[in-house]
């Protein structure tokens, strides 16, 4: 669990800062990525900042993202927390789900070097393989922690009962799923389970994907590779609904004194002492309008109402199409009805 200074979960030995950095769209899926030179230039920046909670993966632009988080890391790796994911990668141009346990050694030992360290504080499972017993993949990654390649074990995109199943098999110290205001799957069950068990909830896109720091104007005007694209809220038919919601929301982070996006990961800090948001940015200027979310003081009552404008009453369309829906195993209201 984290605390405003961070606390460690059982058996783990983690902390985790209240904030993080997504390194993701660096490399990747939002709008045009940064080249190496820029990318690394905001990594580094970001540091001076004070960013102390660096994330990327084994899938992040094929590997690029953890060379570029690692070449930002060169001289300074004790001042974060540094984490990443295997268990999905590109192989031969072609994103796979692969748990088994022989795969993630080699992608452990692959994320080590392209990070250019000794160990990883955290690795996540990026998605249970459900051709895999989540056991046998936990196990590879607890022979990661004996080995002192990796210091804890997180979980991606898992429901409770999975998160369950993988303790049995190991300690583990975080489940980084999908949760912000837009997106409220964390409610259903994860939020209390996290919390009652001691471990730590990422919250990856916390600013729903650029929705709720008010950055896309148009989703039609997004990049030809925008993983945005094919996502049903930000298609023809539900866009209008979701658009209209944010005149609302603009009034009511200026009523906070506040920006949209440092609303929205102010409310995500309220839910829990063990939520960790890990916003992404290409830019300076909005990681440190991030990171100053988490010394903001905002009236309950106000985040209470942001709570009620944006949630998962209001918000059209599911988060994923069906193909997507498919590979991740988190709780869906459709599921939970």
């Amino acid at each position: 669990m984290t605390g405003a200074d961070g606390a460690a979960p059982a058996g783990t030995g983690l902390q985790l800062p209240r904030m993080g950095l997504g390194c993701m769209s660096l490399s990747h899926a939002y709008g045009i990525p940064s080249s190496p030179e820029e990318g690394l230039a905001i990594l580094r920046a970001a540091l001076d900042s004070g960013v102390a909670h660096l994330d990327t993966a084994t899938l992040y632009g094929g590997g690029r993202n953890e060379e570029l988080v690692g070449r930002a890391l060169r001289g300074r790796r004790d001042e974060v927390v540094l984490a990443s994911k295997g268990g999905m990668a590109i192989v031969d141009g072609t994103r796979v789900i692969d748990g088994r346990p022989a795969v993630l050694r080699e992608q452990v030992d692959a994320s080590l070097i392209r990070l250019g360290v000794d160990h990883i504080d955290l690795y996540y499972l990026h998605r249970w393989d459900k051709k895999v017993p989540i056991a046998d993949s936990v196990g590879a990654l607890a022979e990661a922690v004996e080995a002192g390649k990796i210091g804890a074990i997180g979980l991606s995109e898992v429901s409770v009962a999975r998160l369950r199943e993988a303790q049995r098999a190991a300690p583990i110290a975080a489940v980084q799923n999908e949760y912000s205001l837009w997106t409220r799957n964390a409610e259903i069950a994860m939020l209390e389970a996290t919390r009652e068990l001691g471990v730590t909830l990422v919250a990856f896109s916390p600013v729903g994907r650029g929705f709720l720091s008010d950055s896309v104007a148009d989703p039609a005007q997004l990049a030809e590779k925008d993983i945005r694209r094919p996502m049903p809220r930000f298609s023809a038919q539900n866009w209008p609904a979701n658009a209209a919601l944010l005149p609302q929301w603009r009034a009511l982070a200026a009523k906070a004194g506040c920006t949209p996006a440092q609303l929205a990961l102010a409310w995500l800090l309220s839910r829990g002492d063990h939520v960790v948001p890990i916003p992404g940015s290409t830019n300076i200027a909005h990681i440190r309008e991030n990171e100053a979310a988490a010394a903001l003081t905002i009236d309950p009552a106000l985040l209470e109402r942001a709570g009620r404008l944006i949630g998962q009453d209001s918000v059209s369309g599911p988060r994923y199409a069906a193909q997507a829906t498919g590979e991740v195993d988190a709780e869906t209201f459709e599921d939970a009805a």
